[in-house]
């Protein structure tokens, strides 16, 4: 029978516990055959000839406690996000993330080693799921912005920036920041870039997400956004070419023309869509708990 605090652990997704499969059967492969290391994780002076290690870095944890993380917020944001994206696109989504985070981690390794001249940049072994768990936040940030954390007592929308402020503060103290913090930043602004400029929503046929709610100041402080906004217009003018404010509901123009995803409803409609899976799921688990409860109470009454 089941305990009346399971219901959390269910509705966890076939894709989801498939990846995790994967996650923990590569943790495996690695204690046990050591070796592996050197040709799935990523390490910078053997990507050529090794270039799959871009990929198969992202699915390697080397570490106990990294596969329970990383298996733990694969099932858990996965649920929430999988059913608002579908399992195509929050498949593309993570090869994505995965891929494009390990080549701005090797250009990135690369660089340190040409500035510093030291050796450990090229040799050490990066690898870890954690560059797209910080795109998973990203991911709940753009759907539920304003749900509440009651256990933090803070709204969704600050974790990916918590995270990082946290992995920037711990950086300062190990002597091992070099093998995941250019990860999480990378995961954290290329999960933003995909989600802002790039995703295709079937139902609309538009790209991307222009809201303001989701614009690249939003993971900064209030009083830090007239710094950040000039200059994250230089960036978005690269990716969009010179644009302007609509007057309409038409959003981003270009020579009067608007932008593809420059749909400001669509991007409401996205909010209401995860706000909405999350609710369901609330309910459903704490359906699942009141109807464990009950078998419980029977149960007992059946033995006395």
């Amino acid at each position: 029978m089941s305990s009346p605090g399971s219901g959390i652990f269910n509705g966890f997704t076939k894709l989801c516990k498939g990846l995790a499969v994967i996650l923990v059967g590569g943790h495996i492969v690695v204690q046990l055959l050591p070796v592996s290391v050197t040709y799935l994780a990523l390490i910078p002076a053997r990507t050529i000839p090794f270039g799959w290690n871009l990929i198969t870095a992202g699915y390697i944890e080397q570490s106990v406690h990294g596969v329970v993380i990383s298996t733990l917020g694969l099932l858990f944001m996965g649920k929430l996000l999988e059913p608002v994206w579908g399992s195509k696109e929050f498949l593309k989504f993570i090869f994505i993330i995965n891929f494009l985070t390990s080549v701005c981690v090797f250009v990135t390794a690369i660089a340190l080693y040409y500035v510093t001249m030291e050796e450990k940049y090229l040799y050490m072994p990066i690898s870890g799921f954690h560059g797209v768990l910080t795109g998973f936040l990203v991911g709940i940030k753009q759907i539920l912005p304003d749900q509440e954390l009651h256990l933090l007592k803070i709204k969704v929308k600050w974790l990916p920036s918590l995270v990082l402020l946290l992995s920037i503060a711990i950086s300062f103290f190990t002597h091992e920041s070099a093998t995941y913090l250019p990860t999480l930043i990378f995961g954290t602004y290329i999960g933003w870039i995909y989600l802002r400029y790039l995703q295709r929503k079937p139902e609309s046929k538009l790209r991307g997400d222009p809201s303001e709610e989701f614009a690249f100041s939003t993971f900064f402080p209030e009083f830090l956004r007239p710094i950040v906004d000039p200059i994250a217009s230089i960036f978005h003018r690269m990716l969009c070419g010179k644009s302007e404010i609509s007057s309409d509901s038409q959003g981003y123009t270009l020579g009067g023309a608007p932008l593809l995803g420059s749909d400001p409803i669509e991007a409401s409609r996205r909010r209401e869509r995860g706000a909405r899976a999350l609710e369901e799921r609330l309910a459903a688990e704490k359906l699942v708990t009141g109807r464990n409860s009950e078998e419980a109470h029977i149960d007992a009454s059946d033995r006395v």
